[in-house]
């Protein structure tokens, strides 16, 4: 079987698409819901750790 250089590129891109397609599947809306609430809970929980003087100012200004 003979294939030009084009034919062969064109049948290595195809086959590296397909198994792109096949491997890259975004994870349903409601794990990501999750993921994201899970992710803000474990923030919320590292910083209530630590205890910071209502005092304290913050390290910026607002000017207007």
């Amino acid at each position: 079987m003979k294939l030009t250089r084009r034919q062969l590129a064109t049948a290595v891109c195809a086959t590296a698409m397909a198994q792109a397609q096949t491997e890259q599947r975004a994870p349903a809306p409601a794990d990501d819901l999750q993921t994201a609430r899970d992710r803000l809970k474990a923030n919320a929980d590292a910083l209530a750790q630590h205890e910071l003087p209502a005092a304290t100012e913050p390290a910026f200004r607002f000017q207007a």
